[in-house]
């Protein structure tokens, strides 16, 4: 049975990977894609010349690679999702195996951006987050998780991050089938998409 594929976007640390894996958790047999996962590799660089890079430009990401690979799940195929150290600026030799799954769930900043990609979504959401939340968050993940420094963090926010937002991703908003709050409790969130699943799984049957 083909699997049913969810896109999930938003500005960064809006909380669509939060959201994506509540909803793993709430519906057996769900596979997680992440678009972060799909950084095109830079290893021939020098590490100070790939900070400068602007990672937040869709240009950034092999998003044909992504749609081989959903291509590939949507024929019943595992793929193997890339490895990307946002501490080293690279991807590394690992790779994670993505199975065929009921749901394929992909999330990232430009998931609504590709009219190929958005092609193939069954169901898109996108999670609308308050600007200064968002910084607040990325700036605690970035520090704790990615090994960043707060004024790197600044630095990188006002540069790239805050303009690519409103350039690139608050405009897929249009192309959502379903707009959810990233402040609101993770729950409601995730219940008002598994209902828009539902009511899509029902128009399906009855056409």
């Amino acid at each position: 049975m083909r699997p049913h594929i969810i896109g999930i976007a938003g500005p960064s640390s809006s909380g669509k990977t939060a959201l994506a894996r509540q909803l793993a958790d709430r519906l057996p047999g769900t596979a997680i894609v992440s678009l972060d996962s799909y950084y095109r590799g830079m290893e021939d660089i020098p590490l100070e010349e790939r900070k400068q890079v602007n990672f937040d430009h869709p240009d950034a990401l092999d998003w044909q690679l992504l749609q081989q690979h959903l291509q590939a799940i949507v024929a019943g195929q595992a793929f193997d999702e890339p490895v990307y150290s946002f501490a080293d600026y690279a991807r590394t030799a690992l790779t994670r195996r993505i199975e065929p799954a009921e749901f394929v769930m992909v999330e990232g900043l430009f998931v609504l951006y590709w009219p190929e990609l958005r092609a193939m979504l069954d169901t898109s959401v996108y999670v609308e987050t308050d600007p200064g939340v968002c910084f607040q968050r990325r700036l605690l993940r970035d520090v704790a998780e990615r090994g960043r420094t707060p004024e790197s963090v600044c630095d990188q926010y006002e540069r790239t991050v805050r303009p690519s937002a409103e350039w690139f991703v608050h405009p897929t908003k249009k192309f959502a089938t379903l707009v959810v709050s990233g402040e609101e409790p993770l729950t409601q969130s995730a219940t008002a998409v598994i209902q828009a699943l539902r009511r899509a799984t029902a128009a399906a049957a009855g056409s």
